[in-house]
């Protein structure tokens, strides 16, 4: 596997891999094409690419299986994804692919839940019988002339309904890219399920206490169809990309973490004052928290709008403590501002978060946790 990095270029040894980038138009929206040369724009994750396997991490730290261990374990914790020790060892060995460790973690869950009862409803169903079933369709039996068949409008507890359908549709997808056999085995139980393509785009369940069980399954899976981008190829593989924007990975792993600090701490919580709409990353009892992936040395490096930003935020919610919250790259920052004045007047933290641990998975949360209260 090739190694990489988010906002550096594809060195010169890769010569092939930025010649793919540059023709594959579904990979634009990914990288910056410049006469520098090819780099990501904050997108980190999984490439496939006619046989040939990269990656391309965030560059949290110098060690670089430890920025592949943190960028996983940011994952695990922003979207809620309880990997078992094996998965996360055969991550951490590079034995499985990124999206390989990931289906399998939402092929064993779905077959457990299988194993428990497969989710059904009552679905209606209108057929032409032999018998009398169900409720009698008068206007379509009224010109049912040359036909000695009646038409039955009934309801069926069935497993073909829109939750079965997705998830069906979700694995041919995911068997594409996947030979694991749990896969198969949850496609076998859905057997009596129509094959129908999904527009994820649109797709929505509805989640009850009846089928409350299969939603981090839904979310999982929704999550893994968005991220997943099919490449064009010449080669009898399929080429894809598996990417994470970072800006948004490291807005749900901050606000996740606050949400645990402090169960009365709201994520997006939003705001309409006439045309102007305002939602905050993170709200606590005290302070209005805005996440910005990027790098940054000092106050000068901190945009007016930024600034604007943290003022409105401020004085519409009525909270007088502000916060800029940025990974820390080479450089530690704390600096204190003033917006406004009298009673107008916000005040603004603009603060660095080391995310660089040697800690495992669990030990590493209780460290950035501790490292985020110690910010106030």
């Amino acid at each position: 596997m090739k190694l990489l990095y988010e906002n550096q270029n594809i060195p010169e040894d890769l010569a092939l891999l930025a010649l793919y980038v540059k023709q594959t138009k579904e990979l634009h929206d990914f990288f910056s094409v410049g006469f520098d040369g090819i780099k990501s724009n904050n997108y980190c994750g999984f490439l496939q690419v006619d046989n040939q396997d990269y990656f391309i991490a965030p560059k949290i730290c110098e060690e670089k299986n430890e920025n592949l261990d943190i960028f996983l374990y940011m994952l695990m914790y922003a979207y809620d994804i309880k990997l078992s020790y094996e998965h996360l060892a055969n991550f951490e060995n590079r034995k499985h692919k990124l999206f390989e460790i990931f289906i399998r973690y939402f092929s064993d869950r779905l077959l457990e839940e299988f194993k428990r009862g497969v989710f059904k409803r009552y679905v209606t169903i209108e057929e032409n019988l032999k018998v009398l079933r169900g409720k009698y369709l008068i206007e379509k039996n009224f010109s049912n002339y040359y036909h000695q068949n009646i038409f039955c409008e009934y309801d069926e507890f069935s497993m073909d309904n829109d939750l079965n359908r997705f998830f069906l549709f979700a694995i041919k997808v995911f068997q594409k890219f996947s030979s694991y056999p749990n896969l198969n085995r949850c496609e076998m139980i859905l057997d009596e399920v129509e094959a129908l393509h999904v527009n994820i785009n649109r797709h929505h369940i509805n989640f009850d206490r009846v089928n409350q069980r299969y939603e981090q399954s839904y979310k999982l899976a929704m999550m893994l169809l968005k991220k997943l981008i099919p490449l064009t190829s010449n080669s009898k593989d399929e080429s894809f990309a598996f990417l994470f924007d970072m800006g948004v990975v490291f807005e749900k792993f901050i606000g996740k973490i606050y949400k645990d600090i402090d169960s009365t701490t709201e994520l997006q919580a939003e705001k309409n004052y006439g045309s102007l709409k305002l939602k905050p990353d993170i709200i606590t009892k005290n302070t209005i928290i805005d996440t910005k992936y990027k790098k940054v040395k000092n106050r000068e490096d901190l945009n007016s709008s930024d600034k604007y930003q943290m003022f409105v935020y401020g004085t519409n919610f009525e909270i007088k403590n502000t916060m800029l919250l940025y990974p820390k790259h080479l450089l530690h920052v704390e600096e204190d501002l003033k917006l406004g004045e009298n009673e107008k007047m916000i005040n603004l933290k603009m603060r660095t978060i080391d995310l660089y641990s040697e800690k495992k998975f669990e030990e590493y949360v209780k460290e950035i946790k501790k490292r985020l209260e110690e910010l106030g």
